[in-house]
């Protein structure tokens, strides 16, 4: 996937970062714990950070609290407590008009696809653009592009129902990434295709990452974490991120070149 010029959603070319903190988090966690109803909590005294650009995999048991997690990343859902800052804002605190602006700067992945049954491969891609108000004339060469990026160029008008799980799969990436996204956030993207399928989506995530987004992927799959050998870990049991040196909690600064 090539750096292209042309303006995307909300009139940004890639990667269009914005201003951060002085500590180059994209992501920021302090005492954050999350409740469902009156039970106990499903996350619970989450302190961590994520830096710009970096690529995490986010490991643990079923039923952790991982997806819980990932839906507090993309705005899914608010914290029962604590603080969230994304791109160096709080956004717990954030009046609900501004969110949908904030998770435009947000890719996601889901496990189980989500794309649209009757709309084509290509109006599936191009959906996040035309809800941005994108024109239509103006959808055809990123569109084009990124079904190139991801393989999918001769399958344009395919309907889902007639696409494997892997072109599904893939077809979710592009979908998510369109907008030249900040972060993008990958639910179990691998759980559903085979092993030479999974290393194909990984490579796509690693591209992703390389030209500057912050990727993080949560998996089941032990097999993929030694695949990026830069990648970090974020591991969580019984709702909890566990940090033994530290490091989430206060990553060392990137160095100025």
């Amino acid at each position: 996937m090539e750096r292209r010029g042309h303006a995307m959603a909300g009139g940004s070319s890639w990667p269009g970062r914005r201003a951060l903190n002085a500590s180059g988090s994209i992501v920021q966690f302090e005492n954050v714990g999350l409740r469902y109803g009156t039970g106990a909590e499903t996350l619970s005294d989450l302190d961590f950070s994520l830096r710009e650009g970096g690529f995490y995999f986010l490991t643990g048991p079923s039923g952790a609290g991982k997806t819980s997690l990932l839906k507090l990343l993309y705005l899914a859902l608010r914290p029962s407590r604590g603080v969230i800052r994304l791109f160096g804002e709080d956004i717990v605190t954030m009046p609900r008009g501004r969110l949908p602006g904030f998770r435009r700067r947000i890719g996601v992945v889901f496990q189980d696809f989500r794309l649209v049954p009757h709309l084509s491969t290509f109006d599936n891609v191009a959906l996040p653009l035309r809800v941005a108000g994108v024109e239509d004339k103006d959808l055809e060469t990123p569109v084009r592009e990124m079904l190139a990026w991801v393989g999918l160029a001769d399958r344009a008008t395919a309907r889902p129902a007639t696409l494997s799980g892997g072109e599904q799969q893939r077809v979710a990436i592009a979908r998510a990434v369109i907008g030249r996204p900040e972060l993008l956030v990958a639910d179990e993207p691998t759980g559903n295709v085979d092993p030479d399928m999974a290393m194909r989506l990984l490579h796509l995530f690693d591209s992703l990452n390389k030209l500057g987004t912050t990727v993080i992927v949560a998996t089941h799959d032990l097999h993929l974490l030694a695949r990026i050998q830069r990648a970090e870990m974020l591991r969580l049991d019984r709702g909890q991120i566990a940090d033994p040196t530290g490091a989430l909690r206060h990553p060392p600064r990137r160095q100025e070149p």
